[in-house]
């Protein structure tokens, strides 16, 4: 498929910034600073790359007012001067590919099973194999792929897509525009056990997963339903692929979490929050709005106040760190030494004064 082209002053109309070069020159797409052809545009978000951005082949960069001083005469092509590059990038890397995207189906393949009691959308398409139970909703433009579950009563919100092999159980709701990649399972029960002499009675997990507007989950990330309140997913909310949200959690708008995160049941988190690989939050903690944990971290307590947070030990060697555990399990006898140590200074220093006096 031949790639539409579009005019540098139409990219700067649409997403503005100031332009300095040719408005007539046409690009085909965005791509690296390294890998950028005559015909691309690129971009530079990062001082550190200021010297590959001067030897970029790009027909025009898209750069900061600091970098575009920094680099002066070395780098001759077309520059477009924004206050946050990387934001441009994503915003017209958004562009470009909708511009050469195939249009989108609508209709229902022969071999998808949709109930009669379901409600589609004459613009929604529902792909092969795909089974849609009765009760359920899918909105204006929703895309369902391949072998998508979606149980009774779930609603899909216009324009959402859910990719193929998604499992979306019973009475779950999913908002507008949002992407769903492949394998994520939405609405399986919690971990929800009672223990009684040793043996495990389950509690019944009744509640729902709510889902707002603008949410990417990715690929076989789970979301549980709540045991009898509702989990909910706020807005704009970006879920990596293979992370755990427990039930009853309720994450806030415009929080990020990156792979393989697990956040345990009942868990609130603030907006605005990012969470590194790996890290885990432990269950009926509160974490405020604009908290941000690093990757591998463990969040054993609640967080009111927003800021950086880490809760790992720097990586070194193993024999390095094996000492450095040794010392830590030893911390508890050291400090009863230690206080054993001040109190008989004191003593000494008391007799000392008695024996003067």
């Amino acid at each position: 498929m031949t790639k539409k082209s579009i005019r540098l002053g139409d990219v700067v109309d649409r997403f503005g910034g100031q332009l300095f070069g040719n408005p007539e020159q046409g690009v085909v797409g965005i791509a690296p600073l390294s890998d950028a052809t005559e015909e691309q545009i690129t971009f530079l978000s990062n001082p550190k790359f200021r010297t590959q951005a001067t030897a970029s082949k790009a027909v025009a960069l898209i750069l900061s007012e600091a970098d575009h001083n920094a680099i002066g005469d070395a780098y001759i092509g077309t520059r477009i001067i924004t206050a946050n590059p990387y934001v441009y990038f994503a915003k017209l890397a958004q562009y470009f590919f909708a511009l050469n995207s195939e249009p989108v189906e609508s209709g229902i393949h022969p071999s998808a099973w949709v109930s009669p009691q379901a409600t589609v959308a004459a613009s929604a398409y529902i792909g092969p194999h795909a089974s849609i139970e009765a009760g359920a909703i899918i909105g204006d433009g929703a895309w369902i792929g391949a072998g998508v579950a979606i149980a009774k009563r779930v609603a899909i919100g216009a324009q959402t897509r859910i990719n193929a092999n998604v499992s979306i159980y019973h009475d779950c709701v999913i908002g507008e525009r949002c992407v769903v990649h492949s394998g994520a399972v939405i609405g399986a029960d919690g971990f929800g056990f009672a223990n009684e002499k040793g043996k495990w009675v389950k509690i019944p997990q009744t509640g729902r997963v709510l889902i707002g507007n603008d949410v990417e989950i990715g690929a076989n990330t789970s979301i549980d339903r709540g045991a009898l309140a509702d989990t909910i997913i706020e807005n704009g909310v970006i879920l990596d692929n293979q992370i755990q949200i427990g039930h009853n959690c309720h994450i806030g708008e415009n929080t990020a979490m990156a792979g393989c995160v697990g956040v345990a049941g009942s868990a609130k988190i603030g907006k605005n929050c990012t969470f590194g690989g790996a890290a885990m939050v432990l269950g009926h903690l509160t974490i405020a709005d604009n908290v941000h944990i690093s990757s591998g971290s463990m969040v054993s307590r609640s967080i009111l106040e927003p800021g950086q947070y880490t809760g790992f030990y720097p990586l070194a060697k193993n024999a390095d760190w094996e000492k450095t555990a040794a010392i830590v399990r030893n911390l508890g006898s050291m400090r009863d030494k230690l206080k054993a140590v001040e109190k008989a200074i004191k003593q000494n220093e008391a007799n000392s004064k008695d024996i003067q006096g």
